[in-house]
């Protein structure tokens, strides 16, 4: 390791050359606070900024051991740093001066949810905290402008470094309150099942959001308020009691008007699987961590899934124990979607009316008239969501507005009603009795089968070079495939977007051998993230792209929709 002195010089005899001699400054430098390391150098002004990283150790960041023990207090403390540290490279970005990105400091951006990154990490036994970022190095054309760079590295930079991620310089109380936060909202979490509960809504909480384009929460928005018969007080270890609606398990109908607030409530459940920040508005909306959106998915690609749960008897034969496509239709993607979710370790299905294909959702007493029921392939949701639960224990949240026949099969039914929710169960089940609903008497399905074993593509077993591109929420390119992640909507940052990229290739190097079946290629994955953190994904390399933990129900997603992926 070198000084930051003879970094100083390093960048006075490289002044004014051609910009590859930047290359020379790779390494990592002491200095007073940190050690700097430069791991990786753009070509030249106008490619991706150059990687850096500062690493504080532990007895010099000065964070007490409180703050960092436990997992979820970690990843609240790193995502708070990282907030921070973005916040003041706001303040200093471009201060230097040059062409193309000369100048430019930035760090991941952060929503509304608290994610586990590689842009920040603590370390769980000392404490010593590591922040990854990105530089425009300087120039002037193509020319070093080294005095720029000396600016930001040794100006602008030690200030951020020192404004944000030394103990001594922040605000101790916010620090306590992002910890406990993260500590109550682990909690609720984990009391949900022995309460018998798939997801709890506190009074007080805010679920609409700014705009279709903001995640902040809206203003002078109606603030939610449990219904009486579903209200829960929980005594969270450091808020205190808080009351608010607890969702049971079982078969949940969520119901009300346009626009009076049912897919806002789902929305705020799907994103539930993630801890928040606090004024976010969702803190207290807390929802099984394994749930799963369901909606149709027209146009994706089927590979060898067991839909026979819902389909069967398709008019060209096709086997639906292996069904197998390039080009879903609605009710097929729906069904797959399903199993899939079941696949991947699901316990609660969200489902939107709106956004479902509606002859796999539901059959009229007219169409079963007009079209005979064995001239239909398709079993109706409705027929297999009570099987769900009572047969293998998987809950559904359903929203409706045009079919009452989930009436007849709910257990819990909400109506929204200018967003405020409204316990109508006893009212909905008396109304639906006079209109009975014809469904056969329900038969045992079999539980799907999850044999399928993938098979690695040649193209990642010679030791080629991947190439691998984030394409934001919307999927990831792998060489040349794109896996269209755009409908799977629990996915909250594009950095788990490449982390998924990222897994896929790892496991098609070391795990696709024909012999796992694709639950333990996931299950070696998440022991992988587990032991290594999600380093552990660039295998090696200390410049991949910034990566955020997606769960293991995005990850079965994510293989699922590669149309790449061979099944033995």
């Amino acid at each position: 390791m070198q000084t930051s002195a003879q970094l100083k010089e390093l960048l006075a005899r490289i002044d004014r050359k051609g910009y590859p001699a930047y290359k020379d400054t790779k390494g990592s430098y002491r200095f007073p606070e940190y050690v700097l390391s430069i791991d990786h150098v753009q070509g030249d002004p106008f490619a991706a900024p150059s990687k850096v990283s500062v690493r504080v150790e532990g007895k010099r960041a000065g964070f007490p051991a409180a703050l960092y023990q436990s997992p979820c207090r970690r990843t609240a403390l790193a995502d708070a740093l990282l907030r921070g540290f973005g916040r003041q490279t706001e303040r200093y970005s471009f201060q230097a001066k040059g062409s193309g990105r000369s100048g430019l400091i930035s760090v991941s951006r952060c929503g509304q949810e608290v994610l586990e990154r590689t842009a920040c990490r603590i370390d769980p036994e000392s404490g010593g905290v590591l922040l990854r970022l990105e530089v425009g190095f300087p120039a002037n054309g193509r020319t070093i402008n080294a005095r720029e760079l000396e600016k930001i590295l040794f100006e602008l930079l030690p200030r951020c470094v020192s404004a944000s991620l030394l103990y001594r310089n922040l605000d101790a109380k916010f620090l306590q309150a992002v910890a406990a936060l993260a500590e109550d909202q682990a909690y609720i979490r984990q009391k949900l099942p022995e309460l018998g509960l798939c997801a709890f809504v506190a009074d007080g909480s805010i679920l609409p959001r700014l705009s279709g384009v903001s995640a902040l929460p809206m203003k002078d928005a109606v603030p939610f308020r449990s219904p009486a018969s579903l209200a829960v007080t929980l005594e969270l270890p450091h808020r205190g009691k808080i009351t608010g609606m607890g969702v049971p398990k079982g078969v949940t109908l969520v119901v009300g008007g346009g626009y009076h607030g049912k897919s806002t409530l789902l929305k705020a459940l799907e994103l539930g699987v993630y801890d928040h920040i606090a004024g976010d508005g969702r803190e207290y909306v807390v929802t099984d961590g394994t749930a799963v959106k369901i909606r149709a998915e027209d146009g994706r690609s089927i590979r060898k899934t067991d839909i026979s749960l819902f389909i069967n008897g398709l008019p060209n034969g096709k086997d639906t124990r292996r069904f197998d496509t390039e080009d879903a239709s609605g009710s097929t993607s729906q069904a797959a979607n399903v199993v899939e979710a079941i696949e991947a370790g699901a316990s609660l299905l969200l489902m939107d009316e709106d956004t479902s294909a509606t002859n796999f959702m539901v059959r009229d007493a007219l169409m079963q008239q007009v079209i005979h029921r064995d001239r239909e392939p398709i079993t109706p949701f409705l027929e297999r969501i009570r099987g769900l639960y009572e047969d293998q224990g998987v809950s559904t949240i359903l929203v409706a507005g045009s079919s009452g026949a989930y009436f007849h099969v709910a257990d819990t039914i909400v109506q929204m009603d200018r967003y405020e929710p409204r316990d109508i169960t006893a009212q909905a089940k008396e109304a639906a009795s006079a209109f009975p609903l014809e469904v056969p008497p329900r038969t045992a399905a079999g539980a799907p089968r999850f044999d399928r074993r993938p098979q690695a593509s040649r193209e990642f077993q010679g030791g080629e070079r991947v190439k691998l591109k984030a394409l934001g929420r919307d999927g990831v390119s792998v060489n040349r495939e794109t896996v269209d992640l755009r409908y799977v909507e629990q996915l909250a940052d594009g950095e788990q977007c490449a982390a998924l990229g990222y897994a896929l290739v790892y496991a098609q190097r070391h795990w696709m051998d024909g012999r796992r079946t694709l639950r333990q290629i996931v299950e070696e994955l998440e022991g992988l993230m587990a032991e290594q953190g999600l380093e552990g994904l660039w295998e090696g390399s200390s410049n991949g792209m910034p990566l955020a933990r997606p769960r293991r129900q995005e990850l079965f997603a994510m293989f699922n929709r590669y149309r790449g992926l061979k099944l033995s």
